[in-house]
């Protein structure tokens, strides 16, 4: 079965870009310098973002159902990206190179499915076992470590 996994749009996130540390902290908002590669995941074009690079720490509301699975956490996005990842039957490396928490849910919200995998091979499987579930509409992965949202799988 063919499934779209999409970064979030960058559109809400614009207006934060280039705001001063005092800006970004009324808002909740911190910046960090990238130190390490990999281990900033931007969650807009789904990269790990290289060295020497921007982001912002912000809260985000990664499930926003009126449900019981309604969630917010906190993610970090690239600041300056504008580019939405948008592909359908590929796996980003920033995805397949962590542990993820996979959560299936119906259009409801409601949790049907959930389960962990780390690596392509076992991220495709687990996909299709979800979405073999027919209560099954969208997916939502996490980092399984820190709970970081990661991104939205749907069928293609």
């Amino acid at each position: 079965m063919s499934f779209r996994i999409t970064g979030l749009d960058a559109t809400p996130f614009i207006p934060l870009f280039g705001l001063t540390e005092q800006e970004l902290a009324e808002k909740g908002v911190l910046r960090y310098r990238v130190t390490e590669f990999p281990g900033f995941p931007d969650r807009i074009e789904m990269r790990d973002v290289p060295i020497g690079e921007t982001m912002l720490l912000l809260n985000h509301v990664s499930q926003p159902a009126q449900s019981p699975y309604y969630a917010r956490h906190a993610i970090f996005v690239c600041e300056g990206a504008t580019q939405t990842y948008d592909q359908t039957d590929e796996v980003p490396d920033v995805m397949a190179s962590r542990l993820l928490s996979f959560r299936g849910f119906n259009a409801d919200g409601m949790m049907h499915e959930g389960d962990v995998a780390k690596g392509e091979t076992q991220q495709r499987a687990l996909i299709a076992r979800f979405f073999d579930n027919p209560a099954v509409d969208y997916i939502h992965a996490h980092n399984a470590g820190h709970g970081c949202y990661s991104g939205c799988i749907s069928r293609a």
